[in-house]
Formats: structure tokens, sequence, C-alpha cells
């Protein structure tokens, strides 16, 4: 079979319909959801095929959108169509196949079975091994730069099909649609469809090799790499001649201001830090990630909005935002941090808690109530005072009362209504010791 038969093959796309759905993710231009697709495909599947297999398909324009940079920029994204993006994923997935096993095992970004985690240990190793000294390489816009010709003719060297790098073409070409106007795109590989990161990896193998080929100690995660040497010395010579071979080869322009030679203590790598212990290097989310955290957390626990929605909601929407920053920074040291973060947490949520009562009889019942159904002894007196206090409400949920009797065991505990509020400490101890006994 032909490259671009085995793509369009029933049972490829019937796994990349299933992957773009389960990705959900926002219309494209054309304004089709994820719930729409099947109906979509049936409709329109025979026309597509053939008009790919003819060499005449036009893929739609990406959808621009803008997300933050934790440096406070903003990262643009191509949003396909939900049509192009199960197409595209049709596509990744051969491609995976295809080129995944001859990448570098230095490459870890966007790769089966490879993670951030994998990068992140493999650093680590390099660390303390002795190679203490970080170029750290940026390369200016590399989604938006890519050259679509060197491109094309890379993948050439292993897809020999025609209409295969005919439709990866039409996709790279398709264009940008912002504020109602359509602009072509004539280098780069926009983000936010399944095809960019494969085609990022390909665009990029070529530098692992190299590198590879100098016996130099380095980790790439997408566009991001940094390399390791013993000395200071060995690292401005080896960052001039990787910046040539980059400008020279690829095409890609290295950002003068941001590429640096640092030490470990200075660096920053996948949104982690590094600092020196007894057990050698170890890792730890930025102050900045961190900082995001809060922020995302106090979005959600707003008095004023948290009070006027069902506490169902306003947990499971912070057990999720707190679940994914835990499962993602588990790999750093952070116990000191997700403790005096659990505390803030819970003093936000008794806040609301104490508002969504509001009226002082309401609050000495809930009150008395939780201290006889688990049996904290506290006097009625102290009870009664502190739902009849005129303490604004931050103050009185300061309080040791409130404090006791909302307690950490008392919030984490699950009802018939909604999900316990999750302990970050407690969660992230629970993952270390996954971590440990997987190890």
């Amino acid at each position: 079979m032909r490259l671009i038969d085995e793509i369009l093959d029933r049972q490829n796309m019937i796994l990349a319909v299933k992957a773009v759905k389960s990705n959900k993710g926002a219309a494209g231009v054309d304004n089709v959801t994820v719930d729409e697709l099947d109906e979509y495909f049936k409709e329109n599947w025979n026309r597509i095929k053939g008009e790919i297999l003819a060499k005449k398909y036009k893929p739609q324009p990406v959808r621009r959108v803008y997300i933050p940079k934790a440096n406070g920029g903003k990262r643009p994204l191509g949003i396909p169509t939900v049509g192009d993006r199960t197409i595209q994923q049709a596509i990744a997935r051969k491609l995976t196949e295809i080129y995944d096993p001859t990448f570098s095992e230095y490459s870890h970004g966007f790769r089966p079975n490879r993670s951030c985690h994998t990068a992140m240990a493999q650093v680590l190793s390099y660390l303390n091994e002795g190679y203490e000294w970080v170029i750290d390489l940026d390369i200016e816009k590399y989604f938006d730069t890519v050259n679509h010709d060197k491109l094309i003719s890379t993948l050439r060297e292993k897809v020999n099909d025609a209409t295969t790098l005919h439709l990866i073409r039409s996709y790279l070409q398709a264009g940008v649609m912002e504020n109602g106007l359509e602009s072509p795109t004539e280098e780069g590989v926009p983000q936010g469809g399944p095809l960019s990161p494969i085609l990022s990896n390909v665009y990029l193998d070529k530098f692992d090799k190299e590198l590879e080929s100098r016996g130099l100690h380095f980790i790439r995660y997408a566009d991001d790499c940094n390399i390791f040497v013993k000395s200071e010395m060995a690292a401005d010579r080896v960052m001039k001649s990787v910046t040539s071979w980059l400008e020279r080869k690829l095409f890609l322009k290295v950002s003068a201001t941001k590429t640096k030679v640092v030490r470990p203590t200075k660096s920053e790598y996948l949104g982690f830090g590094f600092w020196k212990g007894t057990k050698g290097w170890q890792c730890k989310p930025l102050q900045s990630r961190k900082q995001r955290l809060y922020d995302k957390c106090k979005a959600v626990l707003v008095r004023k909005r948290a009070a006027a929605i069902p506490l169902v909601v306003t947990f499971r929407k912070v057990n999720e935002i707190v679940r994914g920053w835990i499962n993602y920074y588990r790999i750093g040291s952070m116990k000191g941090f997700l403790d005096e973060f659990g505390q803030w947490l819970r003093h936000k949520v008794r806040v609301i808690i104490l508002k969504q009562w509001k009226k002082p009889r309401t609050i000495y019942k809930n009150l008395m109530k939780l201290n006889k159904m688990f049996k904290c002894n506290m006097s009625d007196e102290d009870i009664f005072k502190v739902a009849n206090s005129r303490l604004g409400w931050y103050a009185r949920s300061t309080g040791d009362v409130v404090n006791f009797l909302l307690a950490p065991k008392v919030l984490q505990k699950d009802t018939k209504d909604r999900p316990g509020l999750i302990d970050p400490l407690a969660y992230y101890l629970s993952k270390l010791a996954v971590t440990s006994v997987v190890m």
C-alpha cells in the first residue's frame, strides 16, 4: 500500500476520529464541533477522500487564537477545523510509526512513552555526572519559521509518496484566519494541530543527530534544547558552533539575547529550576509556576462569585487545577510550598462556606452539626460567638473554632452532594510514593 492509502484506511481514520473526539477542543473557522464530527464525515468523506487522492484537496485556514505564556507574552495557536484536525491526526499516526523509532533518545517532546518527566530525569542525570555548565538555546519563533521546502525535502528522505507530501504541504500552506482576515503561511508549522508536533520533531531530528555525532550531552523537548558541558570555555565554544549550524543548515535564527551559558542554579527548563542538596542536584517548580497555581485558584475562589454557586462546582474546579499542577511538577521538591498553599486554599474555602451560610442562625446550626458529627467538643458559647460575630468573613474564618470545625479532614470528606476538597500536600506525597514504587 502507498502511504496515502494507509493514512486514509478506514481503521486509521476511525482511530483518528476517536482521538480528536477525546481531545475535544474548539471549533475551527467553519464552526463545526467535535460532537458533529461523525455526521460531518458521513456527509463529506467520499468527496474529501477523492480530492486528496487527486491532489485537489484544500484545507481550510486555521483559526488564530492566543494563549498566555509564563513570561507574560502570548503564544499564537492555529486551530484547524475538526475535519482537517482528523486528517492531520491520521497523517500524524502514520508518520509517528515511521519516524519515532529513528528519533534520538535525547528527544522527549510529543513522543509516545516520553514526557517532561523523562526529560527532567535525564537533565538531573547530566548534572549529577558533573556536567554543570548549561547552554540554554532559544530558537526565535521556531514554529513560525520552519522552512517548508527544507521540511518537505527532509520528509522525502523516508516518505516516498508524492500524494502524502502534497497533502502535508497543503496543510503547511493552509493560511491563517484572524479577525475575519485570511493570511497566507509561507513558512512555519502552526501550533494547535495534531500534525505540528511530529513535523517539528522531524525537522529538528537532524539537529539531534548532529549533536550526537559531536558526542554532546543534550536534552530537547520540542524547540526547548539545553546542552550540558563541564567547563565555561567548552560551553562558549559549543554555543557559537551549534548556533552557526542551526542558522546555516536549518535556516533557524537563534536568539542572541535569550541564548546563554549559565550555571544550573540560574537555569530554567520546562518550568523547573535546580538546586543542589546532600543527595545531589534536584529540581523544583519555578516561583512563576507556583504563582500561576495561586492565580488560577484565586480566579475560581473569588468570594462573591464562588459563594453564589454550589460548592460542588467550586470543589471540582479547584481539585482539577491542583491535581493537574501537582501531576506535572510532582518530580520536583515542594513539600513546604504545598503545605503553605494547602493552608491558604482551605482558608479561602472556609470564607466561601461561611458566606454561603450567611445568616448567624444558619452558621450556628451548621457549626453545631459539625461539632456533634466529628465529636470536636467545642463549647456552645464559642460557636455562638463565631456565628454572631461582627468581624468580616476573612477574620471570622481565621479563628480557632472555624479552623477546627472545618478542619482538613472535614473539607476532604466526600459527601453525596460533592467531592471532598483536595489536600495538596497529601496528594503530592501519594504521587511520590507511587513514583518510588515504580522506580
